[in-house]
């Protein structure tokens, strides 16, 4: 997803503003708005996998360790 992300950036960043109508102006700040979106939820995905291998590296230790 990060490679898509990254591609999309350099594609909406190369746009030449300005000789974009008005209507066309109001879709780039959506995608734009869209594409941070899409950013953050990344961001979260990756914090919430690090979660997760945290936590069950700790229950493969309780089952191995049988809780000591």
């Amino acid at each position: 997803m990060a490679d898509t992300i990254a591609e999309t950036v350099d594609l909406l960043y190369n746009i030449d503003q300005d000789n974009l109508t008005p209507d066309q102006q109001i879709a780039l700040g959506a995608a734009m708005a869209n594409l941070a979106q899409a950013e953050r939820l990344e961001q979260i995905n990756e914090r919430l996998r690090t979660i997760h291998q945290v936590l069950n590296s700790w229950a493969m230790k309780v089952t191995v360790d049988g809780g000591r």
